[in-house]
């Protein structure tokens, strides 16, 4: 893996491809910061070498126009302020007034430009417009995993340019590797815990993985699919109907894999799809008609518990309950208390996807855990074992 560590970057430009879709609050001031501070060690790196910084984001969804909500002169101060330095600003990603600030650019110094997406060339992966962006520096650095499945202009196209001199940066590096050790190089037991509400999103990442794995938590509302699938008795939960064939299909592969299959023993059910709803617990295969499951009962936490204490590598993708409800947040908070006890005792363990990510960070598990990917749908793509177009840039 060609990463900048690699590189000695003094008095070298580098186009560091970084993904700084922060969230905002309605005056437009960032409100979660961690994708800009997860790219500061790559930064770093190359200021302390004595080479140059020029930043290249999307934010948003402007789909080609400029507008101002998505530009990105309202994060640049936050930029500074997490990255500790200085970070100037252009308000063109191409063309020459991009050119000049970039020619203009001192070692040590970081230049931010503007929203790639206001050209729609950009997601179009237009070879004329990476080159426009290509001449603005001397090497190339993608450290954009959250970006890396899309194949854009900015992503994968401009690597062309840099036959010799591109790059991953440290973040990308640390994803990467963070899903290999779990798929290739996990230390046994392994477990794999698949939650989320559909089966039919989690298909090709299950066939994938049933031959790196020992053990599959599967919870969430996808669980229904499978219990139904067995002849349980769901009453109103959330299923898929098409997808019972493909449920039993999925339990075979398991089997043949030699891998053990834990689906929860009894949930916690409700009457209606509320916080305030009436709630009692139910075995998972007999939940009464006009009853729906929302989260996993107490014998199926302590369950889950036993196998992830005895595990050495867990990987956790998907809540199993509606976590967003508090009154049915209970059992992913105590699946993440396992997870925390197990890492605590030398497991490594990787979190990815958006759901799961969003509950490690409002509920305190982030400090917890082995690893908290960044990218959401570059991480499931990963774990169906596609290659990533942005890591094949880099590659080639």
């Amino acid at each position: 893996m060609k990463t900048i560590n690699d590189f000695n970057f003094k008095d070298k430009k580098a186009l560091v491809r970084v993904d700084f879709n922060v969230p905002q609050d309605d005056q437009l001031k960032v409100t979660d910061n961690t994708r800009i501070a997860a790219v500061k060690p790559t930064v770093e790196k190359i200021l302390n070498d004595g080479g140059s910084v020029i930043l290249m984001t999307h934010l948003g969804r402007p789909k080609g126009e400029v507008k101002d909500e998505f530009s990105l002169k309202h994060i640049v101060d936050e930029v500074s302020t997490v990255l500790g330095h200085e970070v100037k600003f252009v308000d063109e990603c191409i063309g020459d007034k991009a050119e000049k600030a970039a020619s203009e650019l001192q070692p040590e110094e970081i230049l931010l430009l503007e929203n790639l997406r206001f050209h729609n060339e950009e997601e179009k992966g237009d070879e004329e417009f990476a080159g426009k962006l290509a001449k603005l520096g001397d090497a190339y650095v993608n450290d954009a995993f959250g970006t890396a499945h899309r194949a854009h202009a900015s992503t994968a196209v401009i690597a062309q340019y840099f036959q010799s001199t591109k790059f991953f940066g440290l973040l990308m590096a640390k994803e990467l590797e963070a899903t290999e050790k779990v798929l290739k190089k996990g230390e046994k037991p392994v477990t794999a815990i698949l939650g989320g509400s559909k089966v039919s999103t989690k298909i090709t990442i299950i066939e994938n993985i049933l031959p790196a794995i020992d053990n599959l938590i599967i919870g969430g509302g996808m669980a229904f699919t499978f219990i139904k699938a067995l002849g349980g008795k769901i009453g109103n939960s959330l299923v898929e109907e098409d997808k019972l064939p493909l449920a039993l299909e999925i339990l075979g592969k398991a089997k043949e894999n030699k891998v053990k299959v834990y689906l929860p023993s009894d949930v916690i059910i409700a009457e209606t799809f509320s916080n305030d709803a009436e709630r009692k617990e139910a075995d998972i295969y007999a939940i009464p008609e006009g009853w729906m499951g929302l989260d996993a009962g107490n014998k199926s936490r302590d369950q889950f518990n036993d196998v992830l204490l005895n595990s050495r590598t867990i990987l956790w993708n998907g809540p199993i309950g509606v976590f967003e409800m508090s009154n049915f947040a209970g059992g992913t908070v105590a699946l993440g208390d396992s997870i925390a006890e197990a890492t605590k005792l030398g497991a490594f363990s990787l979190v990815g996807g958006g759901d799961s990510v969003a509950f490690v960070k409002q509920f305190g598990y982030d400090d917890k855990v082995s690893y908290v990917s960044t990218g959401g749908g570059a991480m499931l793509e990963s774990l169906e074992g596609l290659e990533l177009p942005g890591v094949a840039a880099i590659n080639k």
